[in-house]
């Protein structure tokens, strides 16, 4: 558990291959943990000295003592936890809520950001597709608590599989250990008696940026990282449609595109070995383009610049 001013984060680390490496942070979505990294921050760990955290409210971590559950609250928690450690630049990887918070972190604090890995972000969509608008209506007052007395008595196991068939493309991926381990989560965390609170006024805080106009839209702020970008989208997403990653490619201007036709909301949990293939890649891709800068600073005259807003489809 980290202290810092105005709230605590739990951090979740995972043991490097090697000293020195680069250290990297994962941020979670909406509803998620510092757990949803526990696929992938293995497959790194030869690469990166990885950390994943609790978003304030969620996970282990208590709420933010003033409440703040906005886009903006969850990035300068990020912020905060960076300058505290002292770990920055970091390779920054967000899922869902978690990629929008990254990309408020990148736009605003560039020298904390080496690369920036976005899964399923949520960026602006509007309208949004029908499969997300149960999750939106969360943010309206009075629907959670109808959706409580609806459901009061289903038991965890059903909210657990209702849960999966949300964020994953196939919840048969899913095995009975991994499933019954996510039930006692669930059902520690909805125990807790800011559950609710922070799950709708983050959901809110969704909205409210997706309707922000101007300099703080999401997409102006994506047009602002510099960083390069790893996009990863699931062509199965019931959350963010895989539609919008054209328009993200498009938006940051050192960007890289990875397409998982089988993937829903979490690849990074369904498919871990893909997006590590892509993230690897795009390191290798960056550790060249800075031999080739290096070169040229010293007097090579060859022409060897490469294309920015490169687009790559995997599957």
């Amino acid at each position: 558990m980290v202290s810092l001013p105005g709230l605590s984060v739990m951090v979740r680390s995972h043991e490097p291959a090697a000293s020195g490496l680069p250290p990297a942070l994962y941020v979670h979505g909406l509803g998620g943990s510092s757990q949803n990294w526990s696929a992938l921050m293995p497959k790194l760990a030869d690469r990166v000295d990885g950390q994943a955290l609790d978003l304030p409210g969620f996970g282990h971590s208590p709420p933010p003592d003033d409440s703040d559950y906005s886009i903006a609250g969850h990035a300068r928690a990020v912020i905060r936890l960076l300058e505290a450690q002292g770990r920055g630049p970091v390779h920054l990887f967000g899922n869902s809520m978690g990629g929008a918070v990254s990309v408020k972190v990148a736009a605003a604090r560039p020298d904390l950001v080496r690369t920036l890995t976005l899964i399923s972000p949520a960026l602006p969509e509007l309208p949004p597709q029908r499969t997300a608008w149960p999750t939106g209506l969360v943010s309206v007052p009075g629907i959670p608590a109808l959706y409580l007395r609806a459901t009061r008595d289903w038991p965890i196991e059903r909210r657990t599989a209702e849960l999966m068939a949300l964020c994953y493309g196939d919840p048969s991926l899913v095995g009975e250990p991994a499933r019954a381990a996510a039930a006692d989560e669930y059902q520690r965390r909805i125990s807790l008696p800011y559950f609710w609170d922070a799950l709708v006024r983050s959901t809110r805080g969704i909205v409210n940026a997706y309707t922000l106009g101007g300099q703080h839209s999401l997409w102006r702020q994506a047009e602002r990282v510099l960083a390069p970008t790893l996009l990863v989208y699931g062509g199965r997403d019931k959350l963010v449609s895989v539609r919008v990653a054209p328009r993200a490619a498009r938006a940051f201007r050192d960007a890289r595109l990875l397409t998982i036709p089988g993937s829903g909301h979490v690849s990074m949990m369904e498919y871990p070995e893909l997006v590590a293939r892509a993230f690897r890649d795009l390191l290798d891709e960056v550790a060249v383009a800075a031999e080739r800068e290096a070169g040229t600073a010293g007097g090579d005259s060859t022409d060897r610049t490469s294309p920015t807003n490169a687009t790559a489809t995997g599957s």
